[in-house]
């Protein structure tokens, strides 16, 4: 699973619950698929921009915030992935390579 759609359907998710909405409820004003919008919030499927339009609109929350949120936590998580990265690689050596 990539990244991206994984976090695409964390931020899907997050703000269908915050809005008290059901699958049922996305799927009959996007109308899609309940099945198809659940393996987008899980991240197996990637939307497209159509879809993610629909989903979207169903949510009554523009597409530019989804992806600003989506855009945040990609930050984080990429900030997280190189301080990882910094804190396991080894010190430099003080003395130089002659």
């Amino acid at each position: 699973m990539t990244v991206l759609r994984r976090l695409i359907g964390e931020v899907l998710r997050a703000r269908r619950m915050a809005k008290g909405l059901t699958l049922r409820d996305v799927s009959a004003a996007a109308r899609v698929s309940l099945g198809y919008i659940s393996e987008v919030e899980r991240g197996q499927k990637e939307p497209s921009s159509e879809l993610l339009a629909a989903l979207c609109d169903a949510l009554d929350v523009p597409m530019s915030q989804v992806l600003r949120d989506v855009s945040a936590l990609m930050e984080i998580q990429e900030q997280s992935t190189i301080d990882a990265s910094i804190a396991l690689a080894p010190e430099s050596d003080s003395v130089g390579v002659r």
